[in-house]
Formats: C-alpha cells, structure tokens, sequence
C-alpha cells in the first residue's frame, strides 16, 4: 500500500532537519508513545500505544534513518509488532524551503499483516494519515518549543 503525506511547517528547513531528527522531539511526537530510545547511530526502539479508528493496541516499533541528504532527504524503514498486526514500511521523507517555512513530504511503501490487513487499505491509508498528521503537528510544537 502507498502513502504519501505533505505538512507544511512554519519553520526554516535547517530548523526541521535538525530536529526532525532530535531524540527527544521524536520522543514527544509519537502518538502514544510509550518508550522511545536509541540503540545505535541513527536506529531507535519505540513501543507505541495506539488507538485511532481501528488501529487499536500496543505496537513494538524499531524505525531506522538510512540515506541521509542532509538537509534534502532520508529514508525511514519501519517494522512494528503488535497484538493487531505487523506493519513493515519504508517512507521516502523530503524537506523542501518554500519561503519561510518548509515542505515536508513523506511517500512510504507499507506492508501489513493480521488484522490490519484486514482492515483494507482505503481505511488503513486514512488512519495512517492521521497518524502522520498528530506527529508533524506536534513534531512542530517540539521545535518551537526548543527554539525559544
């Protein structure tokens, strides 16, 4: 299934860069996130409760940053378990300056299993851009937070 998600950030690219990829930011951006670490350069370890539409549960995550292009691009490959299923994703992530703020846009290729396979992609698709929307949104909150 293909997702492709854009949100703008009223933040200069060199500001997103830096901290779309800060620790603690990711940490308190996450929906429900529960844990959230690093366990080698640029590989974290995540365990995610959600519970948006019918995405419902506890989800053991590890997210990896591969082909960076600092402050262009990267890739995040993504595998997460859970009691309703497994999610295994790798998300192309461009920042683009467009005046004072910056583009984000994010395309991902995502597998999944058990029950949200079930689910069916239409309904799946619009769950994962919530998801992705509460993140940036927050994401962004994090950054300002920071900067000031």
């Amino acid at each position: 299934m293909k997702i492709e998600y854009t949100y703008k950030f009223a933040l200069p690219k060199s500001t997103v860069w830096t901290y779309i990829q800060d620790e603690d930011v990711l940490r308190n951006s996450l929906p429900g996130c529960k844990s959230f670490e690093e366990i080698t350069s640029d590989v974290y370890v995540a365990e995610l409760g959600l519970n948006t539409g019918p995405v419902k549960g506890l989800f053991a995550a590890e997210v990896q940053q591969t082909d960076q292009i600092p402050p262009n691009s990267y890739r995040l490959h993504v595998k997460g378990k859970g009691k309703p299923g497994e999610i295994n994703a790798i998300a192309e992530m461009f920042l683009e300056e467009t005046g004072d703020s910056t583009e984000v846009a994010c395309i991902a290729e995502v597998e999944v299993t058990g029950l949200l396979a079930a689910v069916g992609q239409r309904v799946l698709g619009g769950v994962a851009k919530v998801i992705l929307g509460q993140f940036f949104k927050a994401a962004e909150k994090e950054m300002v937070k920071v900067i000031s």
